[in-house]
């Protein structure tokens, strides 16, 4: 498809030519032929081959990554921007479709930049890639010295009895927590203030000054060789000072659960137990530990701008209108790879070009079956998800600031169209009343519903719909279901194990193009459903996110 983009200045934004319709029937007759399975091709097949098209483009070499920031990631942007003005949408950005997101982008300059552990006159030099990586996604001072504190998982909810900094000096010490929460802490729960930002919250106003997260080994996506690769890659964070999440933050070091040992020596406590009841969600204990944290970083600093893509399709009631749910997907993926490979380019075809094909495809169907909700719904493909959910961060901040009346999101990050789609997780399910919405739709098509089932990897936190979530909007996040132990969870694995977050998450993988034409016709009834509620999405009182819900939104 590259020899199909083309750039205009008619527009504000620059637009990406769309193949006429011959080629479009020719790329759907392709597509078909391609992933055709015995039976002729259903109407779900034919619906999903439309959307998998949009993924062609957006997937392409051309786009090189569309890391946030970067040229391939505008390209994108203005292909997505010219199919939200075909699909009759209203731009909802500053500059026509387009929303600018500055970023303050950080590079380490890792030859010039050391971690050690100093117990009295010794100096134990760590390996960085090996046994752990400075994250420069917070923020980091030049050099570090500081004492260490063991704080078990670091988490305090006392509604749930869990409070591990109980008892403990904070004060300028560097906190060592497992990334992982007691398991009898619901999913959603432990997601939410087991995120670093809730964690930060906690940790600075104890006196910390800096962390060192341990990963549970027994949640990882990746291996630990693949994650130690990115840390040579930018880390990007929102250039608006109003809007940084780490202030006071002079550390973030990510430890290699492989080699945590190292930090435990001089202490009595063994640190196979201590991985075994993380891996029993058993408490843990707390202490200081003997040794300090040496740290010097230094890093080349750019200050990019990136774009989020906003379309709005009005709403036909004129005492509802005003009241947007907002359909998001993430548009951005890792980029190019700065190491040496025979394929360094990060397609991210099913993450997430496919969750945005997705927007653009219940655009255009809702165009052309003249529909609209009794609210105003928001077509956002929004960038620097890879970086920190921080373009979906920037525009819930601003719809904040001007007191838009958001009522719900309802976001497609790598729902995974790898099998038939007869079972939807639905992550936040049990959070608010749209759960009742997700649950009818799906009824109506044949699908069913479950609610996450490995809440371990703290997936409710990990897409856009955290950005919603923590300014308290009712929010959902969708993507295709399996039972655990079956065939479709061993594929599920078998494409994280290969693909997540690497070259291979390209055009040529399989995909159920079935799956995929179900999913769009599921979120654009769930959209319309939700628009025309006669109420407001509310949480639910069980939920601990009931309490965030603005006064704006109620």
């Amino acid at each position: 498809m590259s020899d199909a983009l083309h750039r205009s200045a008619v527009q504000p934004e620059m637009r990406m030519r769309e193949p006429g319709r011959a080629a479009i029937a020719g790329l759907l007759a392709a597509i078909l032929a391609a992933n055709a399975p015995t039976a002729s091709p259903a109407p779900d097949a034919e619906n999903g081959a439309r959307t998998w098209a949009h993924v062609t483009v957006l997937a392409d070499d051309s786009m090189e990554g569309r890391r946030a920031g970067s040229a391939g990631h505008r390209r994108a942007a203005d292909y997505v921007a010219g199919q939200f003005r075909r699909a009759g949408l209203k731009a909802g950005g500053e500059q026509g479709f387009l929303q600018s997101v500055p970023l303050l982008e950080q590079r380490i300059v890792e030859g010039q930049s050391s971690l050690s552990l100093v117990r009295g006159t010794e100096v134990e030099a760590l390996s960085l890639g090996e046994d752990a990586i400075l994250s420069l996604r917070g923020n980091f001072a030049p050099a570090v010295d500081a004492p260490l504190v063991f704080a078990g998982y670091g988490l305090s909810i006392p509604e749930q009895g869990v409070d591990d900094l109980a008892g403990l000096d904070l004060k300028g010490k560097v906190v060592v927590a497992f990334i992982a929460a007691p398991s009898h802490v619901p999913g959603s729960v432990q997601a939410h203030f087991g995120s670093p930002v809730e964690r930060w919250k906690l940790y600075r106003a104890a006196g910390a000054i800096g962390v060192a997260f341990i990963l549970n080994p027994f949640s990882m996506d990746l291996p630990w060789k693949r994650i130690a690769l990115t840390r040579l890659e930018p880390f990007m964070a929102l250039a608006d000072p109003a809007l940084d999440q780490y202030p006071g933050q002079q550390l973030w070091v990510t430890v290699n659960p492989a080699h945590a040992e190292k930090l435990l020596a001089g202490t009595t406590a063994s640190y196979d137990e201590l991985l075994a009841r993380v891996r029993d969600g058993e408490s843990l204990p707390r202490f200081d530990l003997p040794a300090r944290l040496r740290a010097t970083i230094s890093a080349n600093l750019t200050q990019p701008t990136s774009h989020n893509v906003v379309g709005i399709l009005r709403g036909r009631d004129p005492k509802f209108r005003d009241e947007f749910v907002v359909l998001s997907a993430h548009l951005d993926h890792l980029g190019i790879s700065s190491t040496e490979s025979a394929d360094r380019i990060f397609n991210g075809a099913m993450d997430n070009a496919v969750g945005v094909a997705v927007l653009i495809e219940v655009a255009k169907r809702l165009r052309a079956e003249h529909k609209r909700g009794r609210r105003s719904i928001v077509f956002l493909a929004v960038t620097g998800e890879e970086m920190g959910l921080l373009g979906s961060r920037y525009y819930v901040t601003r719809a904040m600031e001007r007191r838009a009346r958001l009522v719900a999101d309802i976001n497609s990050d790598m729902f995974l169209p790898l099998f038939p789609l007869k079972r939807l997780i639905v992550f936040g399910l049990e959070e608010s009343d749209l759960g009742a919405d997700v649950r009818t739709v799906a009824e109506s098509m044949a699908i069913d519903v479950q609610t996450d089932p490995e809440p371990l990897r703290n997936r409710f936190i990990r897409s856009d719909q955290y950005s919603f979530i923590r300014v308290g909007i009712p929010s959902l996040a969708l993507k295709l279901g399996f039972e655990l132990d079956s065939p479709e969870a061993a594929i599920e694995r078998k494409w994280f194990a290969e693909r997540y977050h690497a070259p291979a998450d390209d055009l040529t993988q399989p995909v159920d193009l079935s799956a995929i034409g179900r999913f769009t016709v599921l979120v654009e009834r769930l959209a319309l459903r939700v628009a025309d509620r006669a109420d407001r999405p509310a949480w639910n009182a069980s939920s601990a996110f009931a309490e965030l819900a603005p006064a704006v939104a109620r």
